[in-house]
């Protein structure tokens, strides 16, 4: 009996040690990670040289849920409100009406791929509907790629919000296929049953978030117990929400979401345990879903599997995001970035454990499907988003080099930080330049010596400092304790020739650069302009050409003011493929302009000759240059 428990334990123990050494593999080669992970689970598994024998799909299913609960809430707990509103509409229509029209996509492709019925084949289709959080925030925030930040958020909320709209349909084809109720009356279930559980999962999500906040403000506990308490009070929310028959999975993610944004006791040590335990889940759900796979049954599936896969890449998936997003202003680039991250995980793969525990009769053709789907998609999607993003031109250049910072605790819980930093040779404190009066450490340890500042003197390379200050000072110190940014030449390109005070009037810099002001822009300001052509949707990196020069805009505030301006004196954007497909609405609204006005110009009514004006109109739109959002 002993001998049984602790052969088990060191089994799991010796695989997740291998799965994070192997981890090594994947920074090398640059593949995905949590491929990686779904390796080693096979190889460990009944057909690998591990030979260990997992057939329990109940118990797959339970171990990747807990997992899945966990992933979910440390993604809600680590996403910035700022960046959550910004993208909340479109990132909620991709999760919602995206789901649906990628299920219907690679439903109907299945209907034809593997011969199956229309309901199998919907249900193939929602089992592989949504994309994986634990893969796009891996890809995401650890890949090394710095996104805009307005296509990054709408990503990443969608990912981890979109997991209960595919739960559901799988669960609700599993009920229909099993049921022989009248089909009207099976869908009207199954739209009530919705309503309740987004209802029940958003509203529990919101007093569970509250109530944790609560919680840990206002009790006192040992600081290692507050990370134990938030994980036992967000599984309890979880499973709690799923017994009255709404959402967990969509309760958690909202819980996180609150409490990550709320002044709550011990942030930074519950970020790191999130951190540290979110990756144990990942490698864990993986793990468990390798061994439960059995490759010498993929060969009977395996090419109409990644038909399927294929097709969802590059048709299911592209066309439900380019019309969930044509109400939103993304230009064609970022609208073709978000179809390509349309990652397939482990969320697929444990849905595809449904229909085996349901006992359906298809249940094993439809795992072996989705499960090579997944592997498909993670080789194909996940080893290409970098250089996808490059090409695409949708990442934004690094503004501070190399850069060693550690956050602390700061007791009490105020509105200041304690942030660490170690001083780089080639940083501009590093070269001797002297540092602001609101940026001078209250702590400097040189040598393993700890000194007071008016002891130390000036600073040094290789100095740790500390220093307690507001969080908007942050970004301002990364600046000076930094080392230089390699790639100059494309920060340039990307952000102007020079820089520009935002409340510089557009007179002085038209009247500098020998050009005329529009009438409407008499007495405005740089960032004025900018702002009014962007709106509340106005990013890094947004580029205004006027006149001869384009205005850009070089940094903003967490609600979305511009207080960074730069000027490039040559309109010369930077280079990226003009696609001829995932128009926007800009796009679409200047093909409708035109076409509005060849039938004018061709109607009977209409004299031969052309007005003056709209030969003028004609030259000028042809030399103008593209919208600045695509």
């Amino acid at each position: 009996m002993f001998e049984a428990l602790y052969l088990s334990i060191l089994i799991a123990s010796v695989l997740v040690v291998a799965s994070i050494f192997t981890s090594l593999i994947s920074f090398r080669v640059g593949a995905p990670l949590l491929l990686i992970f779904l390796v080693v689970g096979l190889v460990a598994g009944e057909d690998g040289p591990g030979g260990i024998r997992y057939d329990d799909a109940y118990g797959a299913y339970f171990i990747g849920s807990i997992a899945l609960a966990i992933i979910l809430f440390d993604s809600g707990f680590d996403t910035r409100w700022q960046s959550f509103r910004v993208a909340a509409a479109p990132a909620i229509v991709l999760a919602t009406v995206g789901v649906l029209l990628t299920a219907i996509g690679v439903g109907v492709a299945a209907r034809f791929v593997f011969g199956l019925s229309w309901l199998e084949s919907m249900l193939l289709g929602a089992i592989v509907s949504s994309t994986d959080a634990a893969a796009v925030f891996f890809l995401l925030r650890v890949g090394g790629i710095r996104l805009r930040d307005r296509v990054r958020s709408t990503l990443e909320t969608e990912s981890a919000s979109n997991d209960p709209m595919a739960i559901f349909l799988t669960i609700a084809f599993v009920e229909m296929i099993m049921s022989d109720a009248d089909a009207s009356a099976l869908t009207w279930g199954l739209l009530r049953g919705f309503a309740a559980q987004a209802g029940i999962g958003g509203i529990c999500g919101i007093l569970g978030g509250l109530l944790i906040v609560q919680v840990v403000n206002r009790v006192d506990l040992e600081t290692a117990l507050y990370p134990v308490v938030v994980l036992a009070m967000a599984l309890t929310l979880f499973s709690a929400v799923g017994l009255i028959g709404g959402s967990g999975f969509l309760a958690v993610y909202i819980a996180g979401l609150i409490a990550g944004n709320s002044r709550i006791r011990q942030q930074t040590t519950l970020r790191r345990f999130q951190s540290g335990l979110t990756w144990l889940a990942q490698i864990t759900m993986f793990l468990t879903l390798g061994l439960f796979a059995t490759p010498s049954e993929f060969p009977a599936v395996i090419l109409p599997a990644i038909g399927v896969a294929l097709i969802l890449t590059f048709l299911a998936r592209p066309i439900a995001v380019w019309l969930c997003m044509l109400p939103f202003g993304f230009n064609r680039n970022e609208t073709a970035f978000m179809a390509w991250v349309g990652l397939r995980g482990a969320v697929s793969v444990l849905l595809g454990i449904l229909p085996l525990a349901s006992g359906l009769e298809g249940g094993q053709i439809m795992f072996n499907s989705a499960f090579i789907i997944v592997v498909t998609s993670l080789i194909l999607q996940g080893w290409t988003i970098p250089a996808m993003a490059r090409w695409l031109g949708v990442t934004v250049p690094v503004r501070v080099g190399p850069l060693q910072r550690v956050e602390l605790e700061l007791p009490g819980g105020g509105e200041h930080e304690v942030v660490a930093y170690g001083i780089h040779p080639e940083s501009p404190v590093g070269k001797g330049q002297r540092i602001p009066r609101w940026a001078r450490p209250s702590l400097i340890v040189r040598d393993s010596r700890s000194m007071k500042p008016d002891v130390a003197g000036r600073l040094r390379a290789g100095d740790q400092v500390y220093i307690i200050t507001l969080p908007k000072h942050v970004p301002l110190l990364d600046r000076l304790f930094a080392g230089p940014v390699a790639t100059e030449a494309s920060d340039q390109l990307f952000y102007g020739d020079f820089a520009l005070a935002p409340d510089a009037p557009i007179s002085d810099v038209a009247a500098t650069y020998d050009f005329s002001v529009k009438p409407e822009d008499e007495g405005r300001t740089v960032a004025e302009i900018l702002q009014r052509e962007f709106g509340a949707d106005v990013e890094v990196g947004d580029r205004l050409p006027y006149g001869p020069v384009e205005l850009i805009v070089r940094s903003i505030t967490e609600d979305h003011v511009i207080d960074g301006v730069g000027l490039a004196i040559e309109q010369t954007a930077p280079a990226r493929p003009h696609l001829p497909i995932f128009h926007g609405r800009r796009d679409i609204a200047a093909f409708l302009r035109r076409l509005r006005d060849r039938t004018i110009r061709r109607s009977p009514a209409t004299t031969d000759v052309q007005p003056v004006e709209d030969v003028r109109q004609d030259a000028t739109s042809a030399t103008d240059p593209p919208s600045p959002r695509g």
